[in-house]
């Protein structure tokens, strides 16, 4: 894998960066070793979410970014630079597999809101069919969610980088919420048997 300067700091952005006064913070960042692949934290992520943001460009020049979701653990690590997911059937419009087919950089950020956490990834995609790989389609089929894999897309990591949590907004699933009261909903309970016990 690269250090992320080398894809996200071109010329352009370098130029900006002098002019703005940020450039000989960002000069030290370009000298820091790029990892090899993947951390343990960084795969533990990686396999908790529950969606992610997905950019592809057209062969016009035009971005896309698209939110890909599924159960958690659908975005698998298959190697040290190397994840995939389950490309389940949607509106049926194909915007990102059709720009992926003519240019493949790919760009994701995953998100984990409860901890203000985000992580980066630039990558090449590619697209796998089941006829091509159906042992592929299997280690990424899920038991209790019955949404039709359409596709797998294998992205090959080129670069990460854990972005500033600055300005993420704490937001929470359903689930998270239940699950964080279901202490108080118990105690609550318990203390409403004591009261009718009482009342008795």
């Amino acid at each position: 894998m690269k250090n992320f300067t080398d894809i996200a700091f071109t010329d352009d952005v370098k130029k900006v960066q002098t002019e703005l006064g940020s450039r000989k913070n960002y000069r030290r960042m370009e000298q820091n070793p790029a990892p090899t692949e993947l951390s343990e934290s960084e795969i533990a992520f990686i396999e908790q979410s529950e969606f992610f943001y997905q950019a592809t460009v057209s062969s016009d020049g035009w971005p896309y970014v698209q939110h890909r979701g599924g159960p958690r653990g659908f975005l698998k690590v298959l190697a040290g630079n190397q994840i995939a997911y389950a490309d389940f059937r949607g509106n049926k419009q194909y915007l990102s597999v059709g720009n992926i087919q003519s240019n493949n950089r790919t760009s994701i950020i995953i998100m984990d809101y409860p901890r203000k956490a985000r992580l980066k990834v630039w990558a090449r995609s590619e697209i796998v069919n089941e006829s091509e790989n159906p042992q592929l389609f299997q280690q990424l089929k899920h038991p209790e969610y019955k949404a039709r894999i359409e596709r797998v897309i294998v992205l090959t990591i080129e670069a990460l980088d854990w972005n500033c949590p600055q300005h993420i907004k704490p937001r929470f699933t359903e689930q998270e919420v239940a699950e964080w009261f279901a202490p108080h909903q118990q105690r609550i309970d318990e203390l409403e048997a004591e009261i009718k016990a009482l009342k008795g």
